[in-house]
């Protein structure tokens, strides 16, 4: 899909400092076949870790643009090679389709089995240039636009008690787990957003449907994960998680539960404009579950956690600033809600991707 330039070609600019520059060949290596690879997972995941294999490449080629590998390789990957972008002013290309292809690289350089969704390759899978990207993107930004309204106080029904169930654990066992206790909620609000507010304890999905989740998740994602086990081998590590993929077959009931659940209860205005965009039912449920896995229950798994830990570590100051800000508000507009600012084309919310 294209976006309509800020600029017309007609436009008339000075030459900023980049323009100058001469245009140099990309500096960087792949290594040997095979080992160069192997090699640089290592680096990326034991020897160095994600943030000083960056750096040191970039400190050698004296470039924030190089070549390298990047994880998982083989077995996993068929092709690991990368150009590798550090700055805000190459990062832009990564929107210019005609540069760079977004086919099967959702994961990083390699795609699970579309076993795990059905045998359908998903809409974040999908380069732009194929037909069924602009169908399924449509169909996702007509979904928000009809759930928007029911996003906060979804939230608000579900996470409302979240801090009451934390205090009530740390009454009787002395300790909490806020992890598990989000997680949970995090399956109960997206399952009740999608499905027309009923409790997925009611279904097949049960009332630990996160557990099914993570069953489902952590296959995909073990290619790009460590354990940080100290007593276990890397090698082992390595072999296990980063050389052959897990097969379905090991998380496939978790999977069916997810799936039947979604289908039987799924608002069914939403596959309804799913068939009215060119997908079929079928084909739009699996979507939507990897949109909720991946992206927002992921994100309420990793991001939500991240954003207490800091606020709770940032001291009393800034807990007795938020509570003014947020109780001044109340005071002055009553309960607060709000929705999502909806654009008018999905270019102008997500250009060329």
């Amino acid at each position: 899909m294209s976006s309509s330039p800020l600029i017309s070609a007609s436009s008339t600019l000075d030459p900023s400092p980049a323009d100058t520059v001469p245009i140099t060949d990309i500096p960087g290596s792949y290594g040997l076949p095979f080992l160069g690879p192997i090699f640089d997972r290592y680096d990326y995941y034991y020897n160095q870790g994600e943030v000083q294999f960056f750096q040191s490449r970039k400190d050698k080629y004296q470039s924030t643009v190089f070549r390298s590998n990047m994880p998982p390789g083989p077995f996993m990957a068929g092709n690991s090679r990368v150009i590798v972008l550090l700055d805000n002013a190459s990062f832009p290309v990564l929107f210019d389709v005609s540069k760079v292809e977004k086919r099967d690289v959702f994961e990083g350089t390699y795609m699970a089995s579309t076993k795990f969704t059905g045998g359908h390759r998903m809409c974040a899978f999908l380069d732009p240039s194929e037909p069924k990207h602009a169908a399924l993107k449509g169909f996702f930004l007509s979904t928000l636009a009809k759930l928007k309204n029911k996003v906060i106080p979804q939230f608000t029904a579900v996470y409302s008690g979240l801090f009451t169930d934390l205090e009530e654990q740390v009454k009787v066992n002395g300790r909490s787990s806020f992890n598990d206790l989000n997680d949970n909620r995090a399956v109960e609000y997206l399952f009740r957003l999608y499905c027309d507010g009923k409790s997925p304890a009611a279904t097949k999905l049960g009332g630990a449907g996160n557990k099914s989740f993570d069953t489902w998740l952590v296959p995909q994602l073990a290619p790009l994960m460590t354990l940080g086990i100290k007593w276990v081998p890397n090698f082992v590590e390595d072999l296990a998680l980063h050389t052959f993929p897990i097969p379905f077959c090991i998380v496939k009931s978790a999977y069916d539960k997810i799936y039947d659940s979604f289908y039987e209860n799924m608002e069914r205005i939403i596959l309804d404009d799913a068939e009215k965009a060119g997908v079929e039912r079928e084909e739009a449920v699996h979507n939507v579950i990897f949109v909720i896995g991946f992206n927002s229950y992921g994100g309420f798994k990793v991001f939500f956690p991240a954003l207490f830990k800091w606020v709770g570590a940032a001291g009393a100051g800034l807990h007795k600033q938020l509570a003014s800000e947020v109780r001044r508000v109340v005071d002055q507009e009553g309960e607060v809600w709000h929705c999502f600012l909806l654009f008018e084309s999905a270019e102008e919310l997500y250009p060329a991707i």
